[in-house]
């Protein structure tokens, strides 16, 4: 969703003139409120946009997954034409094929790469390090992968015949957002409103519609209070079952038994010590209540960041502010709640009565191979449509949604000086997209 957002839509006026009759009486005139300059608007219905991530979701396992580079490429065309801006509509001319080959260099850079690994990580001397290495090594060309990919999506993307566009080095921001997660896990998470502000800085500071800059003017101390309950009621648990804890385990004792040779002395040090058997219960209660936070509380934190990272938006004199309410985010994953039951249901329904029809079928065969073969096919079948069924339901019901609604909670000021934009940019490649894209980072 960052590539659009950034380019909010505004209504554009729709006067409605009566037509009058010499023949026959005079219309009585429809009344259209003009939305005001700097409101947003989306104009995509969702049940296009079922049909377009139902259909794809099935020619996607059709062809064994070559099909995804045209859905993405046929789902960014759906939310940018459908994203409007001061009367005019984003556009993106990205193409499908762009996507395979940048695929198919990523792929050819990491095979090697993963196979020199592999063969590294035989010796036993250096399997811990190479372990490391290969997680840092993924994890940086991973946020590289992201920043390119942002890129392309960017410079495929066109307002009133303008471009955007993004510079800056793409492994100066990977270098500078591996340091911010450590420094992230480091604090347990109180680091994460600074990280975000910074990084956003660096990308909007880098980006650019035409030949206007963008910038990006949130602090991290402002997302840091709003976060804070929250942290607290998901971090707060688990720190206070860690307080608890110490003064009640015998470390020593707990050290010689997860050592020891007998596999029995674990059991007979948690029947001997009651201490260590309630410290076990603390734990498992922190983490189910820690689990529970998470779970009420994401929509909150879904709707206080996305607000706070709208508000920080800015273009040259076009400012950016946003009023999305958590309430109306609350809804949409409830509603993705409700959906994925009926689903499961109707999934396990359909799972039942295949597995059942392929009994009766081979009952007669008596052929312990075939019904093992057969039952393998239906498991797998029914893995892939759950699989792409959930996916589908939460790019509609949860990530379009909270397009539309992080769109039309926007409102733009100064947008008069988007009349006086010169193109300025050029086309990036692909390549980000498929690194993205062979690492499981991508997204729209």
């Amino acid at each position: 969703m960052t590539t659009t957002v950034l380019s909010s839509p505004v209504a554009v006026q729709a006067p409605v003139q009566a037509a009058v009759s010499v023949a026959e009486p005079a219309a009585v005139p429809v009344a259209v409120a003009a939305p005001a300059p700097g409101t947003v608007r989306f104009l995509g219905r969702e049940r296009d946009y079922w049909r377009l991530r139902i259909k794809g979701a099935a020619l996607v396992m059709v062809t064994l997954g070559l099909y995804r580079f045209w859905l993405a490429t046929d789902v960014r065309r759906f939310l940018w034409a459908n994203t409007e801006i001061a009367g005019d509509t984003l556009e993106y001319n990205g193409l499908a094929t762009e996507l395979l080959v940048g695929f198919l260099l990523a792929v050819a850079i990491l095979v090697p790469l993963d196979m020199a690994l592999a063969l590294a990580a035989l010796e036993e001397t250096l399997a811990a390090g190479v372990v490391v290495f290969g997680f840092l090594v993924v994890a940086f060309l991973s946020e590289f992968a992201l920043y390119r990919a942002r890129r392309y999506r960017l410079t495929r993307t066109v307002f009133r015949g303008v471009r955007f566009d993004q510079h800056g080095r793409a492994w100066n921001y990977a270098l500078r957002a591996l340091l911010w997660w450590a420094l992230v896990i480091v604090t347990l998470g109180l680091a994460y409103p600074w990280k975000e502000a910074s990084l956003q800085r660096f990308k909007m500071g880098n980006t650019s519609y035409g030949d206007l800059p963008g910038r990006f003017e949130a602090s991290g101390a402002a997302l840091f209070w709003r976060g804070l309950p929250i942290w607290l009621l998901v971090v707060g648990p688990l720190l206070a079952a860690a307080a608890a804890i110490s003064g009640l385990v015998d470390w020593n004792a707990l050290g010689s038994a997860m050592t020891a040779a007998d596999d029995g002395a674990m059991d007979r040090l948690i029947e001997n010590d009651p201490q260590l058997s309630l410290a076990i219960g603390i734990a498992a209660l922190a983490v189910a209540a820690s689990f529970l936070a998470v779970v009420l509380l994401w929509p909150v934190f879904a709707a206080v960041t996305m607000r706070w990272w709208l508000s920080g938006l800015r273009f040259g004199a076009v400012t950016v502010t946003s009023r999305l309410r958590i309430g109306r985010v609350y809804r949409v994953y409830l509603r993705f709640f409700c959906y994925l039951l009926l689903f499961a249901l109707l999934a396990l329904g359909v799972g039942i009565g295949a597995i059942a029809a392929v009994g009766v079928l081979l009952r007669r065969t008596h052929d312990a191979n075939l019904s093992e073969l057969a039952a393998s096919a239906v498991t797998l079948g029914l893995y892939v449509v759950i699989a792409l069924g959930a996916s589908t339901i939460y790019q509609v019901v949860v990530a379009a949604a909270l397009w539309r609604l992080g769109a039309q909670s926007a409102e733009l000021s100064g947008v008069a000086v988007l009349d006086d934009v010169r193109a300025a940019g050029t086309a990036s490649s692909a390549l980000g997209e498929g690194l993205a894209d062979a690492l499981g980072v991508g997204s729209i």
